[in-house]
């Protein structure tokens, strides 16, 4: 295990763990005080590694004193796994799992004090890891993407929409299973013009243009996207549940349903105007959820 160390005193370890058989990497923020902490699983949108969004928040969450960790999930980043960039909500939701045992097992976290932060599309694969796993025991999601099975329906176009991607899935797969290689193509446009969502955040180099993000998508992978519906966790929710988000971030329609479907009273907080990419890395919306989470996770965990 190597570490490096920020201006606050913050480590970041270098860690792997196992998920299914293959070898999930990791870097394990720990706050400068060096007592046992809650520990934290960080799961961040779709097509993304763990130098993006994830760290962003473990670093975070580790200057308000918890551990945290930021992974790329398998056939991502520094992960083993294939076929690779396959975004599998289920596979997914596994390795969040299989996460939080690790993070349980470790020296540095206090003694079921494990708890999970989703921003975005992995709010949706943290509630089904939480929904599946009592080492989960407090949650919060910050902007999340919360679809139903309906909303995605509707968004891609309709039955004829779904049919045309169910095809490049086919495809895709049909491929890989005759020549062992991934048929991928590019998660974002790389051009500054791009009018698709969060182009500005994935196309600036100092955002989500990371090295360690190489912008491949596997349309394989919408076989079991259109297969999941974020809803479903809802109901066998037991945790405690914080929700962060805004009417100007991405579906807040969906985001009431979920709410709505939690078996139990849920934590809200709904700031005006603050639109989906700016919680990714802007310091005004991500210091603003990650002292509320802290003060939830401090609240449920310790």
């Amino acid at each position: 295990m190597t570490a490096s160390s920020t201006d606050a005193g913050i480590q970041a370890h270098r860690v792997t763990f196992d998920s299914a058989g293959e070898t999930l990497a990791g870097s394990l923020y720990l706050p400068g005080h060096g007592d046992p902490s809650p520990g934290l699983v960080i799961a961040g949108p779709w097509r993304t590694v763990k130098e993006q969004v994830p760290s962003v928040y473990a670093e975070l969450m580790a200057r308000r004193g918890f551990a945290a960790l930021a992974f790329d999930f398998r056939g991502w980043g520094q992960s083993s796994g294939r076929p690779m960039r396959m975004e599998d909500p289920f596979s997914k939701a596994d390795d969040i799992v299989a996460a939080a045992a690790f993070l349980a097992g470790r020296p540095e976290v206090i003694a079921r004090g494990v708890g999970g932060l989703g921003v975005c599309a992995g709010s949706g694969y943290l509630a089904r890891a939480a929904a599946l796993s009592d080492t989960i025991r407090s949650v919060a999601l910050v902007a999340p993407g919360l679809p139903s099975h309906p909303t995605v329906v509707a968004e891609v176009g309709g039955e004829a929409g779904v049919a045309a991607i169910e095809r490049l899935a086919h495809d895709a797969r049909e491929a890989y299973d005759r020549t062992g290689q991934e048929t991928l193509v590019t998660a974002v446009p790389a051009t500054p013009e791009s009018t698709v969502a969060g182009a500005d955040y994935y196309t600036n180099p100092q955002r989500g243009l990371v090295p360690a993000w190489d912008n491949l998508f596997n349309p394989a992978s919408w076989t079991s996207w259109l297969t999941f519906d974020a809803q479903d966790a809802a109901p066998h929710l037991t945790a405690p549940l914080l929700v962060i988000s805004s009417d100007a971030a991405v579906s807040p329609s969906s985001v009431r349903e979920f709410i709505a479907k939690v078996p139990h009273p849920v934590e809200q907080i709904w700031i005006p105007g603050v639109p989906q990419f700016d919680w990714y890395d802007q310091p005004g919306p991500t210091g603003l959820a990650a002292d509320a989470v802290a003060a939830h996770f401090d609240a449920t965990l310790r």
